[in-house]
């Protein structure tokens, strides 16, 4: 008697949990259409809105973060376009009218910055070409592919087979390396967009501090560190200086959302 009502308490548990997580689906679903359908008809600010609620929920892909992008665009906010364009950069790499759009959006900025990509990215050029999630599921078919030929091997001396083990290992060192070093650089990224129209760039954290020089919304900058509401930025090793934190946007995943421009 007491299994059969344990069973149903836990048949209950489950439908319950499992109508829980589709009602959330649903209503993400439900956001996702509204924001998309407010972007169609111009509403520009409610779209953002609904896509900021998406992102916030953790419902952070890259279909979201490029409609976020071209919402920002359209409302003329160029530095928040080209920050959400270069997080749906990470998620969906190949996507030609992301590629398109960040592109545009660049050529709009008014300061002329070297290429910020680092030793790893230049060396190991066909990171950018995948997202983490696509070179962890292939490091996981070639692992299970180099674990399965070592098990025949034992069993089967074939010469053909030794090859072939030889390249799944090449392949699963290769894959396993390829998988470490982008998620290295996704933690490590330090990347940051300037989102407002102009920056003055200080010589310390305070706003009597001599400006430096000044710069303008898509600009990318590298963020090395925060300080009391304040950030220390590098275009270059020799100009670098202090911007209140409110003006970049870090790239970074971990990184914080921007406060949501109100127009």
């Amino acid at each position: 008697m007491r299994k059969g009502i344990w069973l149903t308490i836990a048949v209950l548990a489950a439908w319950l949990s499992v109508l829980s997580v589709a009602s959330a689906e649903t209503g993400l679903e439900e956001t996702f259409y509204k924001a998309n359908q407010a972007y169609g008809e111009g509403r520009f600010q409610e779209a953002i809105e609904g896509y900021l609620r998406l992102i916030r929920s953790g419902n952070d892909g890259g279909a979201v973060y490029y409609n976020l992008g071209n919402a920002y665009l359209k409302s003329d906010q160029l530095g928040r376009a080209i920050w959400a364009y270069d997080r749906a950069l990470l998620r969906i790499p190949r996507d030609p009218d992301l590629r398109f759009n960040l592109s545009h959006a660049r050529n709009q900025t008014r300061d002329a910055i070297g290429d910020l990509r680092g030793a790893i990215e230049t060396a190991f050029f066909w990171l950018r070409s995948f997202s983490l999630g696509e070179l962890f599921a292939a490091f996981a078919l070639l692992n299970l592919l180099f674990w399965s030929l070592l098990l025949i091997r034992l069993f089967n001396r074939a010469e053909w087979l030794f090859y072939l083990l030889l390249l799944a290992t090449s392949l699963w060192f290769v894959g396993g390396l390829s998988f470490g070093l982008k998620y290295y650089r996704i933690i490590s990224d330090d990347r940051a967009v300037v989102l407002q129209k102009e920056v003055d760039i200080l010589a310390g954290p305070d706003t009597a501090d001599t400006v430096l020089f000044k710069l303008h919304e898509g600009t990318l900058v590298r963020h090395e560190r925060s300080e009391d509401g304040w950030s220390l930025i590098r275009v270059s090793d020799k100009n670098r200086g202090w911007v209140t934190a409110g003006a970049i946007g870090r790239i970074s995943g971990d990184a914080p959302i921007p406060e949501l421009k109100i127009r």
